[in-house]
């Protein structure tokens, strides 16, 4: 269903990155990666005020594939 999209501002698109605005069939990722990080770390804006005062972050992941790619042609 088509929409009407306002102001979009992108700052940067990774390598493996999809960025799209409209119809579309298919969007399947051909990378992946495991990204541990703490508390507040991906935040962005203009005016961010964040309080952490005991943030630890969990590494243990037990999964063999947390997002299988083999299909996504």
């Amino acid at each position: 269903m088509p929409a009407i999209v306002g102001v979009v501002q992108v700052i940067s698109v990774g390598s493996s990155g999809v960025f799209h605005i409209g119809d579309v069939f298919k969007i399947a990722p051909y990378s992946t990666s495991k990204t541990f990080s703490g508390a507040g770390s991906f935040n962005t804006g203009d005016t961010i005020s964040l309080y952490n005062a005991h943030s630890s972050t969990n590494t243990y992941d037990t999964d063999a594939a947390d997002q299988p790619i083999l299909f996504n042609l």
